[in-house]
């Protein structure tokens, strides 16, 4: 049996449609409670864990760094340690905020890592505590998910579209659109390996071709038909309590050889989420 964390995010949701996951809410295991992680994983003895809950307020995490930090730390040590004395296999997700955007390369897993707010800290020493608990695990790390489900940018594109002809999107920031449905095969893939006796680590998977948020918002209009004018802008015009990195780019060259998953076409999972939003 799988064991999800997290029931009603884009990524849980994926997960739900694609398998047969006990998925896990807050009201089954509420993550800012410590303890409930683990207890949980002793409760139901599942086969492989999967972690597909997170603290994602990039900017609320700013004044809310204590709950940030129990979701995507604390709550996720639990889960792999419980898993290392199970002996089965644990997979957390990651993001590319535990870089700070410098230069124009893509991201390696081996890179230094330097994140610039508390949202990228905070996945960071999840990520630490994974390694830590000695287990066999996965961290993925990816980038810009998005989904027919919950809030992400293709939805708000499409909601500021029914009022606007015209809008001003940053353009200085490059990554990969990662579809939500393409993480979750990708999680699902690497939990059947792992079971057969697969090794994990730490991977990098996002969408390809690398674009710009306003080369992504001009694909969306374009695919969903909609006559709206993108006017590229740099971030400085459009602040943020939480400073975002300008280079998401993440090299996805491991996990194609160690377990033949290639990063996901975004423009063909952009399609696949308008048809589902009937769109």
């Amino acid at each position: 049996m799988i064991l999800v964390f997290g029931k009603s995010g884009q990524l849980a949701q994926e997960l739900q449609h694609q398998a047969d996951v006990l998925a896990l809410g807050r009201s089954e295991a509420d993550l800012l409670r410590p303890g409930r992680a683990q207890a949980a994983i002793a409760r139901h003895a599942p086969s492989v864990v999967i972690n597909a809950a997170a603290y994602t307020g990039v900017d609320q995490a700013e004044e809310d760094a204590v709950a940030a930090h129990q979701i995507n730390a604390a709550a996720p040590e639990e889960m792999a340690r419980a898993c290392a004395g199970l002996g089965i296999p644990f997979l957390h997700v990651s993001t590319d905020y535990v870089f700070d955007g410098s230069g124009q390369a893509p991201w390696r897993e081996d890179d230094p890592v330097a994140p610039l707010g508390v949202y990228g800290r905070t996945k960071l020493a999840g990520e630490e505590a994974v390694r830590a608990a000695g287990g066999n695990y996965v961290i993925l790390r990816t980038s810009w998910v998005f989904s027919s489900h919950g809030a992400n940018f293709v939805k708000t594109m499409l909601r500021l579209s029914d009022t606007r002809d015209a809008l001003g999107v940053v353009s200085d920031q490059i990554g990969g659109p990662t579809p939500a449905a393409d993480i979750a095969a990708t999680l699902l893939k690497m939990a059947q390996q792992m079971q057969a006796g697969a090794v994990g680590g730490t991977y990098h998977y996002g969408g390809q071709p690398a674009v710009s948020w306003a080369g992504f918002a001009r694909a969306i209009f374009a695919q969903a038909g909609r006559n709206v004018m993108v006017t590229d802008i740099p971030s400085r015009d459009y602040p943020t309590p939480a400073q975002r990195p300008l280079n998401s780019r993440l090299d996805c060259a491991k996990l194609t050889a160690d377990f033949g998953i290639k990063p996901p076409k975004w423009e063909a999972g952009l399609a696949l989420v308008l048809k589902e939003l009937k769109i």
